[in-house]
């Protein structure tokens, strides 16, 4: 594996872990929100994400093993909406009942604890590979 190989992975770690944090926060702060512009309430949104080979000389054993993260895009979750009974909400119908987004604050929550632990990751990967082109380039003085 070369040293910009490394680099590559990481950082493409670093944009899916930017993708997903900025995701979860748009979800939590969408959670209560009833209507939106394409009518009813929040839907939940997920990341798409893919593993990608990386190029190069590698064996093809090892070019299975480390692979880049690709964001392909946004996925909207299906889980239907919750409903809520509250009558005196502006959106509740006839029977009372709100539908709610789709939205579980606790599940938000681990996806950001997630997804800060494998941006720290690829943080130290970074720091790793920069240390070690150091120490490469000071052999040769």
């Amino acid at each position: 594996m070369s040293f910009f190989s490394s680099l590559e992975i990481a950082a493409s770690g670093l944009a899916a872990d930017r993708m997903r944090v900025d995701l979860a926060t748009t979800n939590l702060a969408n959670a209560n929100s009833t209507r939106t512009a394409a009518g009813g309430p929040y839907r939940r949104q997920d990341p798409a994400l893919r593993a990608v080979g990386t190029e190069g000389t590698f064996s093809d054993r090892l070019s299975r093993a480390f692979q880049r993260v690709r964001i392909d895009g946004v996925v909207s979750d299906q889980k239907p909406p919750r409903e809520v009974f509250n009558p005196s909400h502006p959106d509740a119908n006839e029977d009372g009942v709100v539908l709610m987004p789709n939205v579980d604050t606790v599940e938000e929550m681990v996806n950001l604890m997630n997804a800060q632990r494998s941006f720290d990751a690829n943080v130290s990967v970074i720091q790793a590979s920069r240390e070690m082109a150091q120490r490469a380039l000071r052999i040769g003085r």
